[in-house]
């Protein structure tokens, strides 16, 4: 403090009642102010998100590259799709035999290409009978060429019928 006791000093300053937030509280209810400002948005819930995402805590990228194999190794399948050269058929990942089909995600069968395109339902697998492409494993030239510009229907179990 000052030994000038002058008018102009008589004041005292806030540190001597604790601040500015003395001060404030002073002046304000802060409790109710604290009740009634805005927070914000809330904060997200991840955790259904998180339980629809795919799993990748192998690190590995989405998709079916580890229950997959190159057409290129499949003799049938090179017969059946003679249009397509040896490199098309080395980046063509076929399903293996009991893999899992994504719910929602669009596949071709390509020992029934006639069929077209379809999403997969939930707990859908690949059977002996069948070569399932993943149209997310496959680049869009080579998908269009095999699906062409066909719209996916939603596969439905056998004797489902509408």
């Amino acid at each position: 403090m000052s030994d000038d006791h002058s008018p102009g000093d008589r004041r005292q300053p806030y540190a001597d009642r604790g601040g500015t937030q003395a001060r404030h509280a002073e002046t304000h209810d802060v409790r109710r102010e604290d009740l009634t400002n805005p927070k914000g948005p809330a904060p997200v819930d991840e955790s259904f998100a998180e339980q629809l995402a795919p799993d990748d805590s192998a690190g590995r990228p989405g998709g079916h590259a580890d229950e997959s194999v190159a057409a290129a190794a499949d003799k049938t399948l090179r017969n059946r799709l003679p249009g397509l050269g040896a490199e098309e058929l080395a980046r063509l990942a076929v399903l293996e035999e009991g893999a899992r089909l994504d719910q929602g995600g669009t596949y071709l069968d390509l020992n029934d290409p006639d069929r077209g395109p379809f999403k997969a339902i939930g707990g859908q697998e690949a059977g002996p009978g069948n070569r399932y492409v993943a149209k997310r494993d496959t680049d869009y030239e080579l998908w269009n060429r095999l699906a062409g510009d066909r719209e996916a229907a939603v596969e439905r179990p056998p004797g489902d019928d509408e």
